[in-house]
């Protein structure tokens, strides 16, 4: 028991919380790039089922200067990306 002691007293505390902070923040980071791709994919097949372009889910997760998004972006003016709701109005 002695030695614990005199081990937490040490620089070895210090070494043992920053390794204990970086795993951790590795742990982190993987669970979070893991359940964005994950969540994309689901996203992405209820955007199927409902008939939206996958692409426009796909450019909603990814950064703002990818090529293909922004070139999809600059395309959708020529044409329409999802199909467009048109109200019934009744004659009166």
């Amino acid at each position: 028991m002695d030695k614990l002691t005199q081990a937490l007293k040490g620089d070895n505390v210090v070494a043992i919380c920053v390794t204990i902070l970086f795993f951790t923040a590795v742990v982190c980071l993987s669970w979070y790039h893991i359940h964005d791709r994950s969540l994309m994919a689901q996203n992405m097949n209820n955007a199927i089922a409902k008939g939206i372009d996958p692409l426009a889910v796909r450019c909603s997760y990814v950064k703002s200067d990818d090529i293909i998004c922004v070139a999809f972006a600059a395309s959708a003016q020529s044409h329409p990306v999802a199909p467009q709701s048109s109200s019934k109005r009744s004659k009166e």
